[in-house]
């Protein structure tokens, strides 16, 4: 028997985490389409995960449009228009928002409210939820919906706390936006969200210094606004090319490779890379089948991106510093830019390296460096983000026998498919460590987690079995897989946000299934169909409230 405490708890089938485009389509998947009872948390104000926090100057998508979106609903397909070939981040959270309203999810999405605690009860086979507001709820299932790119990572310099001006995050930006106009900003980083914002902060500030400590490879992404004719044409191919994308190895249709290095003559590649980086930088790396398992092919690439940083930059002393040596391109997630290494001749940019002279500390003016102090009215840390389980790590998850999930991760994120974890039963992650979402178009990957965990759900129920778990042993063999497929390629040799690398102290384990969406589809798809291998079952947890009654009442 439960206490009559427990009892005034509200009760749900499932209960998630986020209301990004994961926690969106989890709640209408499992409420409108399983009959589930289901109540989202969302720290935030609003609907959009990612695309609600991330409002620097220039942010935008690096999959094109047409992938980027939901593909379950046609209708959803059709009425929307985009309107540049890269959505930029306002376009992209009005579409989050278009779609909350068109399936009516914002009724059970609680708003403002983080989940701090969630510990598993043995006896009833369910999860309870504490959130900051007071908020206390109990579900069957538990699924997080926290994103990839969702936790910023904060340097810790000295004296931050001194600087007089303004001091800004690219992943925490204000909503209001900032005018840097007439101003001296310093930006720290040179990553994505530095590569994008930097050239329009260039065109406010008075003077921008940008201080780099690892240079980036990144390529042109000749956005272009969206022609009638060619929305049309996506309209009425939509089916076509869901599927085929489905089929893919990330989720997106990309031009195929000529063939391995050596094995294609040197003009015809050199002649594919200039097209590719006119078109559109993004399929530069994928001119050579091998350019992820050959050093010698990713040299070929990485010189040619090389060679078009000096023909962009005026100053070779520039150029060169802005020259990527420290990792094979693609190793790290590739940024694709407007005018970022055009934005260096400019007058009032200045770069500033400080590979071997790190930054020391902020002082009130500004930034320290060796002897050297910059002064400036506000600086923005481009600084990155705690990828894949920032935010997991921020909640306290307490699974069997209390162990917590920072424990269980504490010599690296381990998962069984990137779904589930063990020691933590009837808990799911969406887009979680070991999957390929993180190297894939991530809308793609997301469609396919959430129907896959609703299919799992359903099968449950219907046969009575209230309590699931991955098996140690799946877990492991699982993790072990991944290792393998990424040690067969170059991406280890990267101290990139895919292993942790970006966040001192955090465990170093590689975070990705580079086997493909396609062939992860697969894999998911054959383990239900064998009746769910590597996870374990029982039927005797108590009833909830909402399995007494009409579902959804």
């Amino acid at each position: 028997m439960m206490s009559s405490t427990t009892e005034t708890i509200p009760t749900y089938d499932a209960i998630v985490i986020g209301a990004g485009f994961a926690g969106i389509y989890l709640v209408h998947k499992l409420r409108d389409e399983l009959g589930l009872h289901v109540k989202a948390f969302e720290r935030g104000a609003g609907v959009g995960g990612t695309w609600y926090w991330n409002r620097y100057p220039g942010a935008r998508c690096d999959f094109e449009s047409d992938y980027y979106s939901y593909s379950f609903n046609d209708e959803i397909q059709q009425e929307w228009d985009w309107t540049e070939r890269y959505a930029p981040q306002p376009e992209i959270l009005r579409y989050a928002n278009y779609v909350a309203d068109k399936l009516d999810v914002r009724r059970d999405i609680e708003l403002n409210t983080t989940v701090e605690r969630a510990v598993w009860d043995e006896a009833s086979h369910t999860w309870t939820v504490s959130c900051d507001t007071g908020v206390t709820a109990r579900a069957r299932y538990l699924i997080s919906g926290t994103g990839i790119l969702s936790v910023p990572s904060t340097p810790k310099f000295e004296g931050m706390d001194t600087f007089k001006g303004k001091i800004y995050h690219t992943g925490d930006w204000p909503h209001e936006g900032v005018d840097f106009t007439g101003l001296r900003v310093g930006v720290i980083g040179t990553g994505s969200s530095a590569i994008q914002s930097i050239p329009l902060i260039a065109e406010e500030a008075a003077q921008l210094t940008v201080f780099q400590r690892t240079a980036t490879f990144t390529v042109p992404a000749a956005n272009r606004p969206v022609t009638e004719n060619e929305r049309r044409a996506t309209k009425r191919s939509y089916a076509q090319l869901r599927a085929q994308a489905r089929r893919s190895q990330t989720g997106v249709l990309i031009e195929q490779p000529l063939g391995p290095y050596g094995e294609v003559d040197e003009r015809i590649v050199r002649g594919e890379l200039e097209r590719r980086w006119r078109g559109s930088g993004f399929g530069t790396t994928s001119v050579l089948s091998d350019n992820l398992r050959s050093i010698e092919a990713n040299n070929y690439t990485s010189q040619f991106v090389r060679d078009k940083i000096h023909e962009i930059v005026d100053d070779p002393e520039v150029a060169k510093l802005l020259e990527p040596h420290d990792y094979p391109i693609g190793t790290k997630r590739l940024a694709l830019d407007t005018n970022y290494y055009a934005t260096y001749n400019r007058e009032n940019v200045k770069l500033v390296s400080v590979r071997k002279t790190p930054i020391e500390r902020f002082s009130q003016s500004g930034i320290v460096v060796g002897d050297t102090e910059y002064e400036f009215d506000a600086i923005v840390l481009a600084t990155g983000f705690d990828a894949a389980t920032g935010a997991l790590d921020r909640i306290r998850f307490e699974g069997v026998d209390g162990r917590t999930l920072t424990d269980a991760w504490a010599e690296g994120a381990k998962s069984y498919l990137g779904l589930g974890v063990a020691g933590f039963p009837n808990f799911f992650t969406v887009t979680g460590p070991g999957c390929p979402a993180i190297l894939t178009n991530v809308i793609a990957s997301i469609e396919h987690h959430v129907e896959w965990i609703a299919d799992y759900i359903e099968h449950m129920r219907a046969e009575g079995i209230t309590r699931t778990e991955v098996t140690a042993e799946a877990q492991e063999a699982w993790v072990a897989h991944v290792a393998e497929l990424a040690a067969m390629t170059l991406y280890p040799t990267a101290a990139s946000w895919y292993m942790g690398a970006n966040i001192p102290g955090k465990p170093r384990v590689f975070l990705a299934y580079l086997g493909g969406l396609h062939n992860y589809r697969d894999r998911c798809d054959k383990i239900a169909e064998d009746g769910y291998p590597g996870f374990v079952h029982a039927s005797d947890g108590a009833p909830l409230a909402s399995e007494q009654v009409a579902v959804g009442a």
